[in-house]
C-alpha cells in the first residue's frame, strides 16, 4: 500500500467500482481506530475537552475537505467528534476515503 497522506483525492465517477473488502482490509490497516461499517463506511470518533476545541477541529476539516475535494460526514458533541466517510456517488469506499482519512488524523495529532 502506497502513503495515504502524500496522496490527493482525484475525482471519482457514476459506475466506479467500490473497493473489494480484501483492498478495504489493506487500507484500514494504515490507519489507527477507524472502524469499517459493512464494507461501504469508515469512521472514527475523536475525543475533545470541550465544544470548541471540537468545533475547531470540525473547521480545519472543512478546509482539508474542500482542498481535496472529497467531504466527510460530521457529528459534533460536548467532548466527540465523529467523522464518517463513504463516496456517496458509487454507494461505497474508493480509495479517498482513506487518502481523507489519514489528512484528518494528521490534523488531530498536531492539536
Amino acid at each position: 500500500m502506497d502513503d495515504l497522506l502524500s496522496n490527493k483525492c482525484i475525482p471519482c465517477s457514476i459506475g466506479d467500482i467500490p473497493l473489494d473488502e480484501d483492498t478495504i482490509g489493506e487500507y484500514i490497516k494504515s490507519l489507527d481506530g477507524w472502524s469499517v461499517i459493512d464494507n461501504k463506511v469508515i469512521e472514527k470518533k475523536y475525543k475533545f475537552k470541550t465544544f470548541l476545541d471540537g468545533l475547531d477541529f470540525i473547521n480545519q476539516i472543512g478546509g482539508v475537505a474542500e482542498e481535496e475535494g472529497h467531504h466527510p460526514d460530521l457529528m459534533l458533541s460536548w467532548g466527540k467528534v465523529v467523522v464518517r466517510l463513504t463516496t456517496h456517488k458509487i454507494k461505497g469506499l474508493h480509495k479517498n476515503d482513506f487518502i481523507m482519512a489519514a489528512k484528518i488524523d494528521e490534523l488531530y495529532d498536531k492539536i
